[in-house]
């Protein structure tokens, strides 16, 4: 076993995330001195199971775009680790350990989807080469047989083979996402970053993209996490929930546990934000005061108590543990 490699006994998981912390430090002054950072993502656990679909969710600017990045290696990791295991019977290799090129190999399997589907396309580039350039670049297949993957692949995401030669221009956002879809299928990934994959588009193309995302899992075995703020989305389309808060999560649970009996007070308040589609029913809103603290300065205590209408002195003072059975459904407020 090389050093970059450990085992586990949860075998069933795909990706095994422990104290993932990510900084961007601050430099000020003629010398750029390091005088602080921005804690982006400041200790993340969890564990992605195969074939499941777990959503990071929270306000914008809590973390959930830098912590799928850095699972990808897109950003380089403060510290934490990823254990990421290709095969249920192999042994775990932590993503965090390896140099870019000791990653290549893997890329193939870690896949992102991102969630503008007009700037993550290039405009002088067609279609085609597009999502036939990871295949070039990994050499998996060229020429000839290049053309047929790419052309098969449009296909499965709805779109007609002969678009192949055309450029991102030519196509509607519901479209340029089907073709950023497609480029990540084609080095057949087991994981699939989607970076609020379908907050860009309209709502009858949200349902068409869902749809395609959730049959595209079924056929090909993939794992998701899927980062958003649609809750209503996201309750259709994850197996479990992780909710993020100024760069923590403060509760993870199934989906149905999260949305039938949520345990901390900012989720409750995210779910009460939900729409009704019944105008003889009356929501009872949870008002949020105040603004995110600043995840260059966070608060000692719990990151939201200057927020929460239930918090306590302890709470103020003491950033509080999950609380939970393992693996189970947690949350870290002290009033649970």
């Amino acid at each position: 076993m090389s050093a970059n490699q450990t085992t586990s006994t949860a075998v069933g998981n795909l990706l095994e995330v422990r104290d993932l912390k990510k900084y961007f430090p601050i430099h000020k002054g003629i010398l750029s001195r390091h005088v602080g950072d921005v804690k982006a993502v400041d200790g993340l656990n969890f564990d992605l199971a195969r074939q499941e679909t777990l959503s990071l969710v929270g306000e914008s600017g809590c973390g959930k775009t830098t912590a799928g990045r850095t699972l990808l290696r897109l950003y380089d990791p403060t510290a934490g680790s990823a254990i990421y295991r290709p095969e249920p019977d192999s042994d775990g290799i932590d993503l965090f350990q390896l140099s870019q090129g000791e990653m290549r190999p893997y890329r193939r399997d870690l896949q992102i989807i991102f969630q503008d589907p007009y700037g993550s396309l290039n405009p002088r580039i067609t279609v085609g080469n597009t999502i036939g350039e990871a295949l070039t670049v990994h050499g998996v297949v060229t020429g000839s047989e290049m053309n047929d993957r790419v052309e098969q692949l449009l296909e499965r995401v709805g779109m007609r083979a002969e678009v192949s030669n055309r450029y991102p221009h030519e196509f509607s956002g519901g479209q340029r996402q089907r073709i950023g879809i497609a480029r990540a299928l084609a080095l057949n990934p087991k994981l699939i970053v989607c970076d609020e994959a379908v907050s860009a588009l309209d709502v009858s193309i949200q349902a068409q993209v869902i749809n395609l995302l959730k049959d595209l899992q079924d056929e090909f075995g993939l794992s998701y996490i899927f980062i958003a703020h649609d809750l209503s989305v996201v309750r259709y389309l994850s197996d479990r929930v992780a909710v993020m808060y100024l760069g923590r999560i403060v509760e993870i649970g199934t989906t149905a546990e999260i949305f039938s009996n949520a345990q901390h007070p900012y989720t409750q308040a995210l779910l009460s934000a939900i729409p009704i589609p019944d105008p003889r029913r009356r929501a009872s809103h949870i008002p949020l005061t105040g603004d995110v603290p600043s995840p260059i300065n966070p608060p000692k205590g719990c990151h939201f108590a200057a927020r929460c209408l239930v918090a306590e002195a302890r709470c103020r003072d003491e950033y509080p543990a999950m609380r939970g059975p393992e693996g189970g459904h947690q949350a870290a407020c002290h009033l649970i």
